[in-house]
């Protein structure tokens, strides 16, 4: 049972974590195409 849980808590944490990366990723590629679209910093959120 122990073993179970860890594995789900493991599971979840990944998940978290490539989520977490995921999100900064899409945001720094779509500032890049803000910028090189508009010539300018993407409006503050």
């Amino acid at each position: 049972m122990t073993n179970e849980l860890t594995k789900r808590l493991l599971w979840s944490g990944l998940l978290a974590g490539l989520g977490a990366l995921a999100s900064i990723a899409t945001t720094k590629v779509a500032t890049l195409i803000w910028r090189r679209v508009f010539g300018e910093d993407p409006p503050d959120q």
